[in-house]
């Protein structure tokens, strides 16, 4: 949906499509209520809470709805202790998976790992227990987050050789040509547009109505944006 569209719908539902009163809107104002809409409506899918308690993949609505934001890269691992640890990329919004390639002295071909996500609390419990700790022999260990790095545990018993992480990145943020960028007072030089699909940009769109209309005491606006954008998820 082109941009120029979407402040149209967005002006429309607000009833300030031909205002020239105190309630207009600039376009760096819904640029920035669409970008903050499309985040909250995309955390809210992914977790689940909406009207039909579907969340990440539980259906087939939610797949097609989010696989535009799956993405795979090999991260850069650092040997440490117990462990090998690689930085989340700077767009990351949710864990999928991480899929690891380790090595030992007695066998030298890469073994793919299953690996699972763990609780950093349960580290020390995890790392004793015989069926949970990480295993060369079962091909299985284990993996936690902890200030923005994935730590993929070995136990000293194996070697990363090298591993790719599949996350959910944070979606692209429209870009309006020539809107003013009121806090650096720069035009903006590019126009972006919503990756999302235009089913999924209307939703979006009642979000962001949602949010400017709290901004101005609109309650009716506000309240009418935010059942519509549940209803239809």
């Amino acid at each position: 949906m082109l941009n120029s569209t979407i402040i149209i719908k967005v002006k429309e539902r607000l009833n300030k499509l031909d205002s020239q009163d105190y309630d207009n809107f600039e376009c760096w104002q819904i640029v920035e209520a669409f970008n903050k809409a499309q985040v909250e409506w995309v955390r809210r899918q992914l977790h689940g809470i909406n009207v039909v308690k579907e969340g990440d993949e539980q259906s087939t609505r939610r797949k097609d709805d989010l696989q535009i934001l799956l993405n795979t890269t090999p991260v850069s691992l650092s040997n440490a202790d117990r462990s090998f640890s690689a930085p989340i990329p700077e767009n990351y919004l949710q864990w999928k998976r991480v899929d690891a390639f380790a090595t030992n002295d007695c066998c030298e071909e890469k073994r793919p790992m299953t690996v699972y996500l763990a609780e950093e609390g349960n580290l020390s419990q995890l790392l004793r227990d015989v069926s949970k700790r990480p295993s060369f022999d079962w091909a299985e260990t284990f993996a936690t987050l902890k200030n923005n790095r994935v730590f993929i545990y070995t136990n000293n018993e194996f070697d990363i050789d090298n591993a790719n992480l599949t996350y959910y990145r944070q979606p692209i943020r429209i870009e309006v040509l020539d809107c003013v960028d009121p806090y650096t007072n720069t035009a903006t030089t590019v126009d972006v547009e919503s990756e999302f699909k235009d089913d999924i940009v209307e939703l979006i769109i009642d979000e962001a109505v949602s949010i400017l209309a709290g901004d101005i005491e609109s309650i009716n606006q506000s309240g009418r944006g935010t059942q519509t954008a549940e209803r239809n998820n």
